[in-house]
């Protein structure tokens, strides 16, 4: 199994989207990169103060899925040309960032970003190692299965069209 951390604004509808994928094993809203002296939690990661992101651990198979149609998906449901903001959330928690745990995966990334970069009037999606992701609280956790009806940016039209990507990656 390899592993990804996508941070992409609310992480109720990036986990949502990603767990969609076949080959996707598992999903896990959390929060990363930030204050590594603390352990976050949702109101201390709201308040902006401490640099988390919100963000969601993606563990897949990559017999059955690769990482660029993971990183293809992701970028369907964000938009990379914002600071700091996904659809009606605004706040450094919110921002939009890839974070890896190993090269290959940084090789990966960096490819796959070189390549769709250009076709953005701007990007500010972050491209970092992960250096630290706390597991947020299980209420946040696979949210929108929970509470269908909750508040998402990501539109339900996109969120069928990952549903009907398909493999071979």
């Amino acid at each position: 199994m390899s592993e990804i951390y996508l941070a992409g604004g609310c992480f109720w509808g990036v986990e949502k989207a990603i767990s969609l994928l076949d080959g996707v094993v598992s999903t896990e809203c959390g929060y990363a990169n930030g204050d590594p002296s603390l352990i976050p939690d949702y109101l201390l990661v709201c308040s902006g103060r401490y640099g988390y992101a919100e963000t969601v651990r993606v563990v897949y198979d990559p017999e059955r899925i690769g990482l660029e149609k993971i990183l293809k998906a992701f970028f369907m449901v964000i938009d990379p040309t914002l600071v700091n903001r996904q659809g009606n959330d605004i706040g450094i928690q919110y921002r939009t960032g890839i974070y890896w745990a190993d090269d290959d995966s940084a090789e990966k990334v960096r490819k796959f970003v070189s390549r769709i970069s250009d076709s953005y009037p701007e990007f500010h999606t972050e491209l970092m190692p992960l250096s630290n992701f706390t597991r947020a609280e299980e209420r946040h956790q696979k949210y929108l299965d929970n509470n269908p009806m909750g508040y998402c940016h990501i539109s339900r039209a996109v969120m069928d069209e990952i549903s009907r990507m398909r493999c071979p990656s």
